[in-house]
Parts: structure tokens; sequence; C-alpha cells
């Protein structure tokens, strides 16, 4: 979908208003690119017309079966089963023998000794969102979970395709490497948003989208080292806080030092004024 450009001020001053990160963080399903001028926004847990979910299943959780590998995930949450629920071994990092599956992103199951025996490849609190083509940002993005502990090192990329108009779940399964798994989706939740940066505003958009991005970062991770890392909380938590609060009244103190100083520049050349002399007698 394309916004005006009239539009980019307004929508990225609400998202830094929110504390939506202009960029991927840990744990979040939002991202937000530039690429030739334009802001791209990705929003993968909001729901969309005929998807109240976003890219999340409706199911709970998407299936893959493989040769004798079984992999579940859910995208932006955790996994929530109804029926089919895992059945393997060594399921106590994602829930348990009675909960199996509920406390992580992403298990597979292989056969070992002949039994299955799970592992848990993804979770929600070590994932990333980046683009699938740097340059093509409209083709999707790539969601990677990750788990990682003192005996295994495992990972899950998720490709999520582009398509407006329908939905092509899962149906296929790579192993790269050990313990790093790989499949894809189309979907419309993997379509951005646009914010158009080209037209009128020219290199002064793409500047003006830069700086306040800039100004975006700052604030989410001053805030952030101030909440955890200093204890702060309330309004407090906004990094020099009284330099923001001080900004209107700057901004009003130099506009009134204008305003006066054309104003007595005005005075005097009106004050110094005299008719030209006249020549007649």
């Amino acid at each position: 979908m394309l916004i005006r450009q009239s539009d980019l001020l307004c929508t990225i001053l609400i998202a830094l208003l929110s504390f939506r990160p202009l960029f991927s963080l840990p744990g979040k399903c939002d991202l937000s690119i530039i690429n030739s001028g334009a802001v791209y926004n990705y929003n993968l847990a909001d729901p969309i017309e005929g998807h109240s979910h976003g890219v999340l299943s409706a199911d709970g959780f998407y299936k893959v079966a493989s040769n004798e590998t079984l992999l579940w995930f859910q995208l932006c949450d955790l996994m929530l089963f109804n029926h089919d629920p895992p059945r393997c071994f060594n399921c106590k990092e994602c829930g348990g023998s009675s909960k199996c599956g509920t406390q992580c992103n992403a298990l597979v199951s292989n056969f070992k000794g002949g039994y299955p025996v799970c592992t848990v490849i993804g979770k929600a609190s070590s994932q990333t969102i980046t683009p699938i083509d740097d340059k093509y940002p409209k083709k999707g993005v790539m969601l990677k979970m990750f788990s990682i502990d003192s005996k295994t090192n495992c990972s899950l990329s998720v490709s999520i395709f582009c398509d407006p108009n329908s939905i092509h779940e899962p149906n296929s399964l790579s192993l790269l490497g050990t313990c790093n798994y790989a499949t894809s989706l189309s979907h419309p939740s993997g379509c951005p948003e646009i914010i158009s940066g080209n037209g009128s505003g020219g290199w002064f958009g793409t500047f003006l989208i830069v700086s306040i991005c800039s100004l975006g970062a700052y604030l989410m991770a001053g805030a952030t080292y101030r909440y955890f890392g200093l204890g702060i909380h309330g309004v407090q938590v906004i990094p020099n806080l009284e330099f923001w609060v001080s900004l209107p009244q700057r901004g009003q103190s130099l506009l009134g030092d204008v305003f006066r100083s054309l104003s007595g520049r005005n005075s005097g050349s009106q004050g110094s004024y005299a008719p030209p002399p006249s020549n007649y007698q």
C-alpha cells in the first residue's frame, strides 16, 4: 500500500510516540527499513483484512513434515495445541511431557534409536527479522529464531513471501548444517506498507526520515538503559527529559527574538525616513 509523502511525518511521529521501533528488536514482529528514499513497514502480527491474527497460524501452530522429521512452529507468539500435540521425548525445555510444545516457538522431532526425540530450535526472545532481498524489499521478510545453550546451537529461518491475495502454508523443510532448519510460506502480512520518499520532498524528505529514525533509536536505547540498567520508572525514563520539556519554551523564545529583531528593523527604517527635498519655491 502506497502512502503519500505528505503523510510521512505524521506516520513516523505516531510511531515514535507509541515507542514502536523503526528497526527490528528481539522478540518483536515489526520491522521498518529505508530503501531508495522510501520507508518499508512490516507488521507481521497486526490484524489485516481477512486475517485477524496477522501471520500467526489460526490453528495455534504451523506443521511441516519431511521424511521422518516433524517441525512445529508459530510466528510472533508461543504455540497453542488444541489438537495434534507433539509426542516426543525430551520436551522439558518446551513445556514438558504434559504440555509439550507450549513453551517455545519452534520444535523439531527426529527419530533417534527408534524413538521420536524433541529439540527446541526457536524462541521468541531470540529472533531477528530482515528483508529476504535487500534490493527488493517488496519481496517479503525472513524471521529467524534461535535456541542456543550449552548443548545445542539451533535455529529456524522462515521466509515470509509477500502475496497480497492468498496464503500458501509451508510444505517443505531444509536442514542447513547440523541443527539449522529453514522453511517458507506466502502471506499478505509479508507485504510492506510503503511510505514514499519520492516526490516534492526529494533529498530533504530522505534527510528528514533518517533524522527522525535516528532520534527514535536514541530515545529507545536511552529509555531501555534507564529502565533496565538504572531502575528508573515513569516519565523520568525518557533520556534528557529536562531538555525535551524545555523545547517548546526555547522555540517560543527564539521566535520571539526573531520577531522583535524584524520589528526593530522595520521601526528603524520608518523612523529614519525623510521626504525628498522639494524644488518648489
